[in-house]
Parts: structure tokens; C-alpha cells; sequence
């Protein structure tokens, strides 16, 4: 939708308040920001956690600015919501902690939803919908499908969940430390095939191909990741919500995903 309807305003406007609440000085109504009438503030800042080192979410271009996909959908729903934006680089195994602890309002950083997560946090409506996927050569016919992995040798990180689903697939794993050696054992012919995100093999494509590969088959369930905040923030996850469904509306999720990844991949 491209109009904003009061009650989402005032739903922005309570998150606003609240993420300004940490300010000693009560900061003045904004009239740039809804007037006094929806009781917006001109100091209202969603402070977003991202990692800064997560290309091509969250990353520093070459001139030291942080950008990336995640970065733009933060700006852009932060602009929607009348509301400033800090982003606060924290390594992923500190992110969690960090947003209990109240340092940040939201993460904005890929996070998949799964049940143990959502048992503890709440979560935006999913901005990027990313299915597992096998990558093999593309003159590689052999496999085309999960089932087809049964005696192969595939190229994994052993603390990542497409481990486990090579493992649960009969393949024999290769333990790699990423991605991108990952790619490498497989172009030079020592492995069959690898799993990963289909986001991650999209931006690979865009940015380094032609690479000789080809996704072979992709998971039945897609995988499903959104912003995410603490369990006593429902009134600015209704209004993120509400911001995220007129950027689809308007094709503004499409036009950021297009410049990142090539294609839309957040429906």
C-alpha cells in the first residue's frame, strides 16, 4: 500500500518514542515527522545490528561505506517508519546477546526463523525467501535431486545446517571453511557437488560469473529470513510489518533485491 493508515502512524510513533526513551533530554515533537498530532520525535532512531562483514548483506564497499542488502532494507523501512538509523557492527556470535542486552532495536542481518528462534524472539514478516540448493558444474547431469547425492562427495563447512542435510542425504563431506573454497574444490573436480543458500550462488553469480556452474536441485521448504527484535516490541514489529508490505507494494524489496542479487528473491 502506498498510503499509511493512522493506525500504522501511531504504531511508528509509539516505537519512536520508545527508542527514544534512552535520551536524557525528552527531544522535541518533529513536525517534519507527523506533526505533534501523531506525537512523532525529531531525536526517534532505530538502532540496527548488522555485521559489516557479510557480503553482499551487510559489507563495506570500497570506499570504507557500510551497504549491502540488508543494510538497504533497514534505511528503507527506517524511512518509512519517520525514524532515523545507527547501524551497530557486531560480530554474529555476540548479535543475540547484544539485542537482549538492549544495545540494539533489531538485527538486520539474514536471520533465518526457525522454531527454537522464534521461542524466544519476534520476527518481521520474511524480507528474503532463499531455498537450499546443490551446485555442480554445468555440464554435470548426474545429479537432480537430494536423493542423487547418495555416494557423492560434496564440499561443506561442518558447522553449517547444509552439513547436515548432505550428511542426511548420503553424501560422503569434504570439510571446507566456506564458500569460496567450497567453489574452488568443486571447479577443480574434487568434489561433486556443495549445498548452500540460493542467495549465496546468485551473488557469486552476478559478481564472478560465468562460473561453470548450475544449480542442480533446490529444497522442497524455502528458507525464510526477517528482522528480528526482542519479545516486548510488538507494537514496532506491527509497524516494520506495515512498512515492509507498501515496499513490496511500491517494488522497492524487488528494486533492492534486483541490484544485489540479479533477481527478486524476496517473495
Amino acid at each position: 500500500m502506498s498510503r499509511r493508515s493512522l493506525t500504522v502512524i501511531a504504531l511508528a510513533a509509539a516505537a519512536a518514542l520508545t527508542l527514544a526513551a534512552c535520551s536524557s533530554t525528552a527531544p522535541e515533537p518533529s513536525e517534519s515527522a507527523g506533526g505533534d498530532e501523531f506525537g512523532l520525535v525529531s531525536e526517534g532512531t532505530l538502532t540496527v545490528a548488522t555485521e559489516g562483514t557479510y557480503r553482499p548483506f551487510s559489507f563495506h564497499d570500497e570506499t570504507g561505506e557500510l551497504v549491502g542488502f540488508d543494510v538497504e532494507i533497514a534505511e528503507a523501512v527506517a524511512e518509512k517508519l519517520g525514524l532515523e538509523v545507527a547501524f551497530e557492527e557486531t560480530q554474529w556470535d555476540a548479535i543475540f546477546a547484544g539485542l537482549d542486552a538492549g544495545r540494539f532495536d533489531v538485527i538486520a542481518n539474514q536471520v533465518s526463523i526457525n522454531p527454537e528462534r522464534e521461542e524466544k524472539y519476534l520476527f518481521s514478516e520474511p524480507y528474503t525467501v532463499s531455498p537450499g540448493v546443490i551446485v555442480v558444474p554445468e555440464d554435470d547431469d548426474s545429479i537432480t535431486s537430494f536423493d542423487d547425492l547418495a555416494g557423492k562427495t560434496t564440499a561443506q563447512s561442518l558447522t553449517s545446517n547444509w552439513y547436515e542435510l548432505a550428511q542426511a542425504s548420503g553424501a560422503t563431506v569434504e570439510a571446507v571453511e566456506g564458500w569460496a573454497q567450497a567453489v574452488a574444490l568443486l571447479q577443480q573436480g574434487r568434489v561433486d557437488a556443495t549445498i548452500n543458500d540460493n542467495l549465496t550462488f546468485l551473488d557469486y553469480e552476478k559478481t564472478d560469473g560465468p562460473t561453470g556452474l548450475k544449480i542442480a536441485a533446490e529444497t522442497d521448504d524455502p528458507g525464510y529470513s526477517a528482522l528480528t527484535f526482542t519479545q516486548d516490541k510488538e507494537e514496532l514489529v506491527a509497524a516494520v510489518d506495515q512498512a515492509l508490505a507498501e515496499l513490496r507494494d511500491e517494488g522497492v524489496l524487488a528494486e533492492i533485491s534486483e541490484k544485489y542479487f540479479g533477481a527478486d528473491v524476496t517473495e
